[in-house]
């Protein structure tokens, strides 16, 4: 299945500099040494969860596909390489043809991790798998993070709509993959129209406080709105006096107004009295919407209010306080020899300080209790044990440097709260503790 059929209708421009220098001088070196081409494997993988936290959620996977497709080194981009005396000649013979032509296996979208989780595996030759260190990272930290945080503001929420309208706090660009991250975690719309057109997220928005401004009088705003969008728009009603806007916008639109929106002041108070005030004035299916700096403990709070649906901007997309999940991309594998068929052999960093890694070739499964609730995440590097064979984790996202497992964005969506509906209970509180599974390495 191709963009056009997933209905992407933005084209990916070329990834090839979304990486560090280095990642193309030890390409020089190599090529230089002859060892460029030993065929390898990297892991990527957390030693840890954001402090408190207890599951990760991968997000991101999809947008990987499309970087590793499009990592070309197009003239211009040589040129630039060459004028800036980054590498040699050799080396920019060689990427002006470089394509990826590896494997790509790990966790699917939306799926929950822990600590040391494989949740992506690059195989290939050295040359070819080390160039996409940087741009995986980026893409996998970011958007897992704001799907982390997304998926806590969804557990906070209790079923009620999530929107995300972070667009405006945070890089215009990062704007769009936060969207789509937000939604994986089980955010239901956003107001980015970047998002929407990109990855058909639902997009929602009606009017800001300028729109009540611009107008002589509130009532004229409302009236100006009403006559443009429909009764079913949303009132933004905390402008002037609480009280006075939402009888004011039942009589502009009618008991069949579609919502309030209150952004300011204490939104559990405020969220009841005007759920009082619009059932005394016949609007009772008139819901209310609540923003002003959420995040998932605010959010928590409210499960008591009378609110239908929250709006979250700066939490979300900065992660909720970890804005990254401190993934590192590690080889843990590689050729005795230069043959195509020379054995793979474990390999992996030793270090003091927390950053040691374990080498070898690595499966994951996560195995469930008596009553079907995941009790270990499992990792080895041997065979499989037989009653784990069903509980495997990892599928195959590329082959030949083709993606094989593009999806559309609600199926890692579905996934996402299949997968924490497994867990443990405990996952799902607020508050801070150990992941919920321990990992079991074999």
């Amino acid at each position: 299945m191709d963009d056009l059929e997933l209905g992407l209708p933005v084209a990916v421009p070329s990834t090839a500099l979304f990486t560090d220098q280095y990642e193309l001088t030890m390409l020089q070196a190599a090529l230089r040494a002859g060892t460029a081409h030993r065929r390898t494997v990297f892991e990527v993988f957390t030693r840890r969860l954001p402090e408190g936290r207890r599951y990760g959620v991968l997000a991101g996977t999809g947008r990987v596909l499309d970087a590793v497709e499009n990592f070309r080194f197009d003239p211009p981009l040589l040129d630039y390489l060459r004028e800036a005396r980054v590498v040699d000649e050799p080396t920019l013979r060689w990427l002006a043809d470089y394509r990826f032509t590896g494997t790509v296996r790990g966790y699917p979208e939306g799926e929950v991790y822990f600590p040391g989780s494989p949740v992506l595996q690059v195989s290939g030759t050295f040359a070819e798998c080390v160039l996409l260190e940087t741009v995986i990272l980026s893409i996998l930290n970011h958007d897992s993070a704001i799907a982390a945080a997304a998926s806590r503001m969804d557990v906070a929420a209790v079923g009620r709509p999530l929107i995300e309208m972070g667009a405006r706090r945070t890089h215009e660009l990062a704007a769009v993959a936060a969207s789509r991250a937000a939604y994986v975690g089980g955010f239901s719309s956003t107001s980015d129209l970047a998002a929407g057109f990109r990855y058909g997220i639902p997009t929602v928005g009606t009017s800001a406080h300028a729109f009540t401004l611009l107008h002589d009088t509130e009532r004229d705003a409302f009236v100006a709105q009403v006559d443009a969008l429909g009764t079913g728009t949303t009132l933004l009603v905390d402008t002037y006096d609480v009280t006075e806007a939402v009888r004011t916008a039942v009589e502009v639109a009618g008991p069949g107004l579609g919502a309030v929106r209150i952004d300011s002041g204490d939104l559990l108070l405020v969220a009841h009295r005007v759920r009082r005030q619009l059932d005394e004035l016949g609007a009772r299916d008139t819901r209310i919407v609540v923003t002003s700096d959420l995040d998932e403990y605010a959010i928590a709070s409210l499960a008591a209010a009378p609110v239908d649906a929250y709006g979250v901007g700066t939490r979300l997309v900065t992660g909720s306080g970890h804005p990254t999940c401190s993934m590192v991309y590690k080889m843990v594998a590689r050729a005795t020899g230069d043959g195509p068929d020379a054995p793979l052999e474990p390999v992996a960093k030793k270090s003091t300080g927390g950053k040691l890694s374990i080498g070898g070739v690595k499966w994951a499964a996560r195995r469930p209790d008596a009553d079907g609730i995941a009790e270990a995440e499992v990792i080895g590097t041997g065979e499989v044990p037989p009653e784990l064979s069903g509980q495997l984790l990892s599928v195959d996202l590329m082959r030949e440097g083709r993606a094989v497992a593009r999806e559309r964005l609600d199926a890692a969506r579905d996934r996402h709260r299949a997968a924490r509906d497994l867990l443990p209970l405990s996952a799902t509180q607020l508050s801070q503790g150990e992941p919920v599974l321990r990992t079991e390495y074999i």
